[in-house]
């Protein structure tokens, strides 16, 4: 059986007060499913640079990456994705989106009201176990 291809990404969970911020894809197979920004890491960055910079690149906002929420390992059926999920706040910038359809901000009890990426889902679980 041949090696599945391996990716690996960095997530922010932008959060403000009780809401939790989620992006609808907007391109590709997983089309209008939700997610939480990010994305790969560029050799020799940090997983805090990473999330800065797709932050920027994406969403056009400074965050600052405050805490180490879990690693969600996630096999699709092309690909293992490994995920690195940060705490982020807005340090400046008002989320524009630029790669996304939509966005919304979410209490914990609404994060279910949405249909999220497989991966995003076990994340959606340790937000929830961790509040």
């Amino acid at each position: 059986m041949e090696e599945r291809k391996r990716i690996e990404v960095v997530a922010a969970i932008i959060s403000d007060g009780d809401k939790i911020f989620a992006t609808q894809r907007g391109y590709g197979e997983w089309k209008d499913w939700w997610e939480f920004p990010g994305g790969k890491m560029e050799t020799g960055e940090t997983p805090e640079e990473a999330l800065r910079r797709e932050i920027r690149e994406e969403l056009a906002t400074e965050i600052s990456v405050d805490n180490f929420l879990t690693t969600v390992e996630y096999d699709y059926p092309k690909f293992h994705l490994t995920m690195h999920c940060y705490i982020c706040k807005i340090k400046t910038g008002s989320l524009m989106l630029l790669e996304h359809e939509a966005a919304r901000w979410l209490t914990l009890e609404e994060l279910d009201s949405i249909k999220w990426l497989p991966a995003d889902v076990l994340v959606v679980e340790s937000l929830k176990r961790q509040n």
